[in-house]
């Protein structure tokens, strides 16, 4: 029943403030379903409601995904009935795609969420934001609509906490910059990045900190003041210092090929370190990190860093 202090709000606005788990967007196209009655009768978004007046909400089973649950190994970080955070190894793609369709961390998590309330009225996990299929480290994941919104909003306004090491070919100049630089899907290569002109692509910016310099090589941490495809990738190649292990953006110096071979390393080395955030649903600031995996480790000790351990 709708308290004094709330007449005269619209109906989404009132479910929004009453239902935390769906999204406001969610819940318009319930009512625009039939999902929601007030006083009896089916009502609209826009509708202003009246104090004593009787709003029932009922949601609609979600539908079952087409993507299939399978047990793989997952690095749980932190989770609650919202969201979790997941520790992605380096191998491991995101989202099924053509090429794809199974094997994947959305497919890892539908086995893995027992509280899923899906998205879009469908049980499955939201994707907010992803990190390359070679790339390890942190990755936030929806559990419902309403977290998902929230999350979406913060990584479009820049106010996630993102930090990235990576190794380096050679080390940059100065030791400490900000690569600003608009990118878009190559014109020559469609699987690739590229720097684009005013007007073209996304406005992006990274800002990096040279952690420790290693002859030809160098740890650099990156923290994204944008969030865009092969962003670190393709910003640290255009100052001439593109990843090792990176096969598309750069190549490795000829002297450290060997050492990489030795190894077994097979993969551009950048892992996703930091990640901050607010929670969409308590307001809880969050913040969790990861320490670099045990090949880039291993690499780091090969170049004789003091941080490998």
């Amino acid at each position: 029943m709708v308290a004094a202090d709330a007449a005269g709000q619209r109906l989404d606005l009132f479910l929004s403030h009453n239902v935390a788990e769906v999204s406001r967007s969610q819940l318009a196209r319930q009512i625009g379903e039939a999902a929601v009655t007030v006083n009896g009768a089916a009502g609209t978004p826009s509708r202003k409601l009246r104090r004593g007046d009787v709003v029932v909400w009922t949601p609609p089973l979600p539908v079952p995904t087409t993507i299939e649950a399978e047990a793989i190994s997952l690095t749980i970080v932190h989770e609650d009935r919202w969201l979790v955070v997941v520790d992605k190894p380096a191998g491991l793609v995101v989202h099924p795609a053509p090429g794809h369709e199974a094997g994947t961390l959305v497919n890892a998590l539908l086995a893995h969420v027992r509280d899923l309330r899906g998205i879009g009225g469908e049980l499955r996990p939201g994707i907010v934001h992803r990190i390359d299929k070679d790339t390890s480290g942190l990755l936030v994941v929806a559990k419902s609509d309403a977290a998902h919104e929230g999350l979406a909003r913060q990584f479009a306004d820049h106010s996630i906490e993102r930090a990235y090491f990576a190794l380096t070919a050679g080390v940059p100049q100065p030791l400490a910059g900000t690569v600003r630089g608009n990118i878009a899907r190559s014109d020559s290569n469609r699987k690739k990045m590229a720097l684009v002109g005013e007007g073209r692509g996304k406005h992006a910016v990274t800002h990096y900190k040279v952690v420790e310099a290693l002859g030809e090589a160098a740890l650099v941490e990156c923290r994204l003041e944008t969030g865009r495809t092969h962003q670190v990738r393709v910003h640290l190649a255009s100052i001439g210092h593109a990843l090792l292990g990176d096969p598309v953006y750069g190549r490795t110096p000829a002297r450290l090929r060997p050492l990489l071979g030795k190894l077994g390393f097979q993969r551009q080395a950048l892992h996703a370190a930091v990640l901050g955030f607010i929670h969409p649903i308590s307001g809880t600031a969050l913040r969790f990190e990861s320490p670099v995996p045990s090949d880039i480790r291993e690499l780091l000790r090969e170049l004789g860093s003091n941080r490998s351990e």
